[in-house]
Parts: structure tokens; sequence; C-alpha cells
């Protein structure tokens, strides 16, 4: 399986991303600088975390508009696996490709630290590899994720089961229903706060962001199978 790492200037968990997809699951990745104009080859895409573009304007407001975005959304649209983590996250909601919006901090304040995570759909793409319920620890590093939707939007996101992550406990940033990640209603395109790249070896401080990716392998390898 070939992972695309989208790079934007501002871009800082880029490498953490290649790491997770090249030395822990052995796959092959490649960075992908936000100018280009071609995903071909590639067979999931990774939206990294950082402060794209300085984080001017809005948290991925201007990374929206950077060419590779045009690639991102066909590649959604052929229903290839898309991950956006924190920046990433943000980029995508910017872009369409996820409903809602991203708030300040209810505290105001940066906060990085480790949170508890429930899984509250394991029959995605994403997180087959879960438990339905399973309380997973990973990071998050944000000043901006808050994330709100308008009431409508959050009964669709609950009839459909979109809502993939919440936070377990108490909710560090503020967010609507405690809502740490979101899918797609196609359910190939993911976002979330939390950083699994950053929790996918115990010499990290946990392993619990691995099955995510390995489940996005997972699936890629049974559908190629029954193709096959």
């Amino acid at each position: 399986m070939r992972f695309a790492v989208i790079v934007f200037p501002g871009s800082n968990c880029d490498v953490d991303m290649y790491h997770a997809a090249k030395d822990e699951l052995g796959e092959e990745a490649e960075y992908v600088w936000h100018d280009e104009t071609s995903l071909d080859g590639f067979d999931a895409v990774l939206l990294p975390g950082g402060f794209s573009f300085g984080d001017y304007l809005r948290t991925g407001a201007i990374a929206r508009f950077s060419p590779i975005m045009n690639e991102i959304v066909k590649a959604a649209e052929a229903g290839k696996p898309v991950l956006g983590v924190c920046n990433g996250f943000q980029v995508l909601l910017e872009a369409g490709l996820l409903p809602g919006a991203m708030r300040r901090n209810e505290s105001l304040k940066f906060i990085c630290r480790p949170v508890n995570l429930t899984v509250k759909n394991n029959e995605t793409i994403f997180t087959s590899l879960y438990k339905q319920d399973e309380v997973i620890q990973i990071p998050i590093a944000h000043g901006e994720g808050n994330y709100y939707c308008d009431d409508e939007t959050l009964a669709v996101l609950k009839d459909n089961k979109q809502i993939v992550f919440t936070y377990e406990g108490t909710n560090p940033n503020g967010s609507i229903e405690n809502i740490a990640g979101i899918i797609n209603k196609q359910g190939n395109v993911l976002g979330m706060m939390p950083h699994p790249e950053r929790a996918v070896d115990p010499l990290l401080g946990g392993a619990d962001g691995l099955k995510l990716f390995k489940s996005i392998v997972k699936q890629w390898r049974e559908s190629h199978a029954v193709k096959a």
C-alpha cells in the first residue's frame, strides 16, 4: 500500500506520519509538497498536523487553496482513505470534505497532553481493529480544537454514525458533544484532533494509535484481494 504524506509550509507532523506508515506499518510512503498536482499511484492520503501557512486567517484556511487539494478531493470522491489529523482535520473542514468548523479551545490556551478517547464507531475503515466503545490514549497538541456544528449537522452526524471518536472524561477543548473525530458520509474521510501517529510505539509512550493505521491497511488488502 502506498501512502501520500501531504506537506504544507508549516507542517510539523509530516515526519511522524511518514514514520507511522513506513517504519511501523512497513508500507510505502512518500512526501507530497502542497503545490503538486497529482496523486496518481497513491492508495491513501495523510494530512498531518502543524501550522499550515502559519495558521493565518484561520487554521487550514489558506492550505485549503493549495493545488494538491484538488487531487485530495478527487481521491476522496474515488473512495480512497483520507486521514486528516489536527491541522489536517482543520484543512478538511475548510475544504468542505467534512462538516462543521473549528474554534479556539475553550480555555484559549494551547493544550499538549495525552487524552483518553472512546471509539464510538468501530465499523469504519479506520477503526475496524478497535472494539466498540474501547477507550484508548492518544496525545493532543492544539490551540483550535474546539469542534462545532449546528444542531441539524449534529443530528446528521449522530444518525449516520459519523462521530468516530469522543473525549472520555474531561473535555479538553470544549468541543460539542465531546467530539474528537468525525468521518464523512461515504466513510473514507476521517478528521481527528488527537495524534494517532504519535502513539504507534511503546517508546513514544503508547501504541494505541497503531491500530488506526493497521485498520487502513487491512481494509485496503481485503478490498484488493476481492478484486484480484
